[in-house]
């Protein structure tokens, strides 16, 4: 079964189609990256698929449920590109919430273990959230998704905000969390990520899938020694 299908995919923000036909299946374990400028529609794309907003024609399923019933959206976690969790929080209060809303139990240690992982000092989680710097509300919200224990990831940016050092951290997380079998979705401006992560990524340009395949097919296609040039000889 696949694990997420948009089919025919149209979405309109008049007078412009931001999404135009869109045809993509992500398979189960699949590392998938979503490329493209600024306003491509990448985002958009997240939301059609998380039903946060409608789409004008075409079909989207999860685990081969229609993405508008809810049920389709159990199995998933979710992190929003502009992601701010509730300043009146400590970290430990959001990711205790976050557990719950996830259907899971909070285990403190994973918590912990999860934070160190990511750079984040466990003395943080004492803190308000209001006191957090961007790239430590980032790597809470991180935190959160991986303390879901949820079978596919569905980040917009997921590297937003975090420095070199905590970015090497979330790719060897992200790795980690692939030999266990868990299905990545994500957003990004960074091609050096999708080249390490990814199995298969797609470059979305002018509301158009421009290219669906492996990093390496993507070289091979536009006639690049490296995949920031075969992306530049796509969308050009």
């Amino acid at each position: 079964m696949l694990v997420i299908e948009f089919k025919a995919v149209c979405k309109d923000y008049p007078p412009q189609r931001v999404l135009d036909h869109i045809d993509l299946q992500i398979l189960p374990g699949e590392f998938f990256g979503l490329v493209g400028v600024n306003g491509a529609g990448k985002t958009t794309l997240l939301k059609s698929l998380l039903d946060l907003c409608d789409i004008e024609t075409g079909r989207i399923e999860l685990f081969g449920i229609p993405h508008t019933d809810c049920h389709a959206r159990t199995d998933l976690a979710f992190l929003p590109e502009q992601f701010v969790p509730p300043y009146y929080l400590t970290g430990q209060n959001f990711l205790t919430y976050m557990a719950k809303l996830h259907n899971v139990m909070f285990d403190k240690n994973q918590a912990i273990e999860i934070c160190q992982t990511l750079d984040l000092a466990v003395s943080a989680l004492k803190q308000p959230v209001r006191d957090y710097s961007k790239g430590m509300a980032q790597k809470l919200g991180l935190a959160a998704c991986f303390l879901s224990n949820k079978r596919l990831l569905v980040f917009d940016e997921p590297m937003n905000g975090l420095d070199p050092k905590a970015r090497a951290y979330v790719k060897d997380y992200f790795l980690n969390l692939k030999a266990k079998g868990t299905t990545l979705f994500f957003s990004t401006h960074l091609l050096a990520d999708v080249e390490v992560l990814c199995d298969r990524m797609a470059i979305l340009h002018e509301g158009r899938l421009q290219f669906v395949g492996t990093p390496t097919e993507c070289c091979t296609t536009f006639a690049a020694s490296d995949l920031e040039q075969a992306y530049l000889n796509c969308i050009q």
